[in-house]
């Protein structure tokens, strides 16, 4: 049997808290975003994870345990054929969100907003940053730290002036080829 949870619960008994997380959860997955109590919010967010990790399945198995969690069949069906193909299959995890509001009008309770994280995963900049130089660290690993350091310097910034020099270096070669041109036309014209 599982061991109850210790300290106060969202209710009186475990078999409250139980319907509680169940009805937060229907609410969550069909208005795709609530307004509750910080407490609340943070019991429901690992519970309404599971649930969606589960639908990412798509199976009949996990269809049917995710409904003996949540017995309503409509928000069932807006699970798994509505919320989860919208969300990014590249997100593992981290399918809610919680922004913690004002206190609560009347007993200053904590309030927050959960909510379902729609969005598409995007590579952040910095980790594009990292892999350049990481490949950069591959190629160059078997020389002397301190030398490669000044080298890695030295050698950026002749990439970078090769890469300024480069479009004027394209535009006078071509510029070159064009003169030859012209030269090797007049050459046969006068024979």
């Amino acid at each position: 049997m599982p061991t109850p949870k210790k300290g106060p619960r969202l209710g009186g008994s475990p078999a409250h808290q139980k319907l509680l997380l169940a009805n937060l959860a229907a609410q969550l997955i069909e208005h795709r975003a609530i307004t509750t109590t910080e407490a609340k919010a943070r019991a429901l967010q690992p519970y309404v994870e599971k649930l969606v990790t589960k639908a990412k399945r798509g199976d009949i198995h996990a269809r049917r345990t995710v409904a003996r969690k949540i017995p309503n069949k409509d928000v069932l069906y807006m699970l798994f054929d509505e919320v989860v193909p919208a969300m990014d299959p590249e997100r593992n995890g981290g399918y809610t969100r919680i922004t913690k509001l004002g206190p609560r009008r009347g007993d200053n309770a904590p309030m927050a907003r959960i909510e379902l994280v729609m969005e598409k995963v995007e590579k952040k900049a910095v980790v594009a940053d990292a892999e350049r130089t990481a490949s950069k660290a591959a190629a160059k690993s078997g020389k002397d730290s301190k030398a490669t350091g000044k080298a890695d310097e030295k050698a950026e910034t002749e990439a970078e002036a090769a890469e300024t020099a480069e479009p004027a270096a394209d535009e006078a070669a071509s510029q070159e080829s064009a003169d030859d041109k012209a030269e090797t036309e007049a050459e046969e014209a006068a024979k």
